[in-house]
Parts: structure tokens; C-alpha cells; sequence
């Protein structure tokens, strides 16, 4: 019998390639399905809208923090793909108590590109799984990085404010484009603006998710950041650690760019 191990270093007994796959996470449904695997995705989240056309035909198990447990048990999927920091503990451990589930967990690009190769070789997908962290891998050794000066926040949640801080993707995201996060305490501080104000940065990002910043969001901080670069950003692009990285060093090159 086949044992593959998680990110959690937990072994994961398979007898043969999963045909009915239920994916928790919004970026690992979307790899799966850019590696081929659309056909064998029984469930996905609600959040799991990329790409699109394919997302919409599978059905919904509840949110990343919500699961439907009742449903997925009906499902009797045999594999289920979930992730340490999106997914809730207790629901994970109930499904682990009955059905094969692999978990990630990734703080930096490294982490996302193991976790793409594990999966890719859980799914019978090594080939494609390697084709394209080669390309992960050259995309990001093309970013042009700005100078390590640029002070930056990065806003991922209003009232209260909270930021990306230090030992997760996003911060590792930032520091490849050089960016120096002023918040690099905890992992998901709340802040103040007084706080905000006392950090300096040179720019303020806000993220698109989890909550969505619009342009309208730009005002709130002109006139207790006047000297801050106030931009809004792809949250997708700083945070999904699948398939949508073969993107993401395209997009970080044009952020730079225009500061």
C-alpha cells in the first residue's frame, strides 16, 4: 500500500490513485484542476472560484472554515486536500478520523512548491506537478526586485485593520519583491493608525481579500499617511501558493514598476 506523507509529516496511506478527490483550499482546487484533475473533484468550497467555467460545475461542501461534514461524509471521497491555516482543526481531525486527508502547510514560496510536488505525485500527476514548479521556479528567478528600502504594509482586513505580518506566504511574497513589511512581529497582527502612522511606511498595500479594499478605501488613509504610496493589490497574487504562482512574478514586476 502506498505512503505518501503531508506537510504535517503525517503518513497517508492510499492504496491507489484517488479517483474522488474533495479539495478544501481555493488555491489547491485550482492546481488541481490546471493539473488535469477537474473529472475527479466531487466537492470544493465555496471560495474555490478559480478558474471559473470549471469551478461552477462542482458541487460546494460549505467554506474553508465551514465545512459541510455531514455531505463530505456522503461523498465518500477518497482523498481529501485541505491546509493547516485555512482550514479549522476540529473538522479536520473529524474527516481524518474517516477518510485519507492530506494537509499542507506553507509559509514561503519552498513550502508551495513542495506541497505542488507532493501533490502531484499523490494524484499521479508527478510530470506536471514538475513541469510546472520548473516554471514557478525560472518566473520568480526573472523578478526584478525593487531595492530592500521600501517599507511596506500590507492591509488584509478593515475594521479592525489587520496586516500580513512575519512567518507567512504573503510576508515571504513581499520580501521576494523586495519589500521590507514593517509589520514583522506576528503573523496577523491587528493594528491601529496610530500604529500605522508610527511605522512609516513608504507604501500601503491593500489586498483584495479576504476583505475586498476598493478604490473608494484609498481615501480612509491619504491624510494620516500623506507621504505613504497608497496602492491597491492583487491579494490573490500575494497569497495563493498553487498554480496561480506561474502568474504571480509577472504581476510582482509591474507593481514594482510602478512606484
Amino acid at each position: 500500500m502506498p505512503i505518501y506523507t503531508d506537510q504535517l509529516n503525517r503518513p497517508i496511506h492510499i492504496p491507489q490513485y484517488p479517483k474522488r478527490i474533495i479539495s478544501l483550499v481555493p488555491s489547491q482546487t485550482e492546481l488541481l484542476i490546471d493539473l488535469g484533475l477537474q473529472a475527479q473533484l466531487l466537492g470544493i468550497t465555496k471560495f474555490c472560484i478559480h478558474p471559473a467555467a470549471a469551478t461552477k460545475q462542482i458541487l460546494k461542501i460549505g467554506g474553508t472554515k465551514a465545512l459541510d461534514i455531514k455531505l463530505i461524509k456522503e461523498l465518500n471521497p477518497d482523498l481529501i486536500i485541505g491546509n493547516k491555516e485555512e482550514n479549522e482543526r476540529a473538522q479536520i481531525e473529524e474527516l481524518m478520523s474517516h477518510f485519507p486527508v492530506w494537509m499542507s502547510d506553507i509559509a514561503d514560496l519552498d513550502g508551495a512548491i513542495n506541497m505542488i510536488t507532493g501533490i502531484g505525485e499523490l494524484v499521479n500527476k508527478a510530470t506536471e506537478a514538475a513541469a510546472m514548479t520548473a516554471t514557478i521556479k525560472q518566473n520568480f528567478e526573472q523578478l526584478n526586485a525593487a531595492a530592500p528600502t521600501r517599507k511596506v504594509a500590507y492591509l488584509i482586513w478593515r475594521k479592525p485593520y489587520m496586516v500580513a505580518g512575519k512567518g507567512t506566504f504573503i510576508d515571504d511574497m513581499l520580501r521576494r519583491c523586495g519589500f521590507v513589511n514593517v509589520f514583522a512581529e506576528d503573523r496577523y497582527p491587528e493594528v491601529s493608525i496610530e500604529q500605522l502612522i508610527s511605522a512609516q511606511p513608504d507604501a500601503l498595500l491593500l489586498s483584495s481579500e479576504p476583505y475586498p479594499f476598493k478604490e473608494k478605501h484609498i481615501n480612509e488613509f491619504r491624510a494620516t499617511l500623506p507621504h505613504a504610496t497608497i496602492k491597491l493589490v492583487d491579494g490573490e497574487m500575494f497569497s495563493w501558493y498553487g498554480s496561480r504562482l506561474l502568474q504571480a512574478p509577472a504581476y510582482f514586476n509591474k507593481l514594482i514598476a510602478s512606484f
